[in-house]
């Protein structure tokens, strides 16, 4: 059976930094009536963009810190890879946020509070996790596959595109 490997990590003084503008960026967030989450985007060693969590205050379920802070990041640099961009976030992203990090192409994550952490004060996304590794048929939400035939019409487009930018 193989082990797990530990892996030592030194963080800079930059690091330290960051972090602590992602902390405090959720700290400010909820005395303004956000939730405790900020996240701060890096390339180089500036600042490309930060992000909080404004789900109640704009009405919006996918407005977390760090899609917000990806959203904020993709529209100043023009494009829609964070190639070469690192995020420091004052919580473990939530499968949304991971997805999305994934999607843009964040090259590193660093993290303050734990997803138990965030558990322990009742933002617990173990529920999502839980019905990902369902069968569709047992999730709490009925997934239907249908059309896919005309759907694939779509897909054949796509494949025959000359000019399109993959991502």
């Amino acid at each position: 059976m193989k082990q797990a490997t530990l892996r030592t990590i030194s963080f800079t003084a930059d690091d330290e930094r960051f972090m602590q503008m992602a902390i405090d960026l959720s700290i400010e967030n909820v005395a303004s009536g956000g939730g405790p989450f900020g996240a701060v985007i890096v390339r180089d060693g500036e600042i490309v963009a930060t992000g909080t969590n404004r789900v109640t205050a704009s009405c919006d379920p996918t407005a977390h810190a760090e899609v917000s802070a990806i959203r904020a990041a993709c529209s100043r640099l023009g494009t829609f890879k964070l190639e070469g961009c690192v995020i420091y976030t004052s919580c473990e992203p939530c499968p949304m946020c991971l997805s999305a990090i994934y999607w843009a192409g964040l090259e590193r994550i660093y993290y303050g509070n734990t997803k138990a952490d965030a558990k322990a004060i009742d933002f617990d996304d173990s529920f999502i996790y839980d019905q990902i590794a369902l069968d569709y048929s047992e999730r709490s939400i009925p997934c239907h596959n249908f059309m896919r035939d005309e759907a694939l019409e779509g897909f054949r487009a796509w494949t025959e595109k000359e000019d399109k930018i993959l991502y």
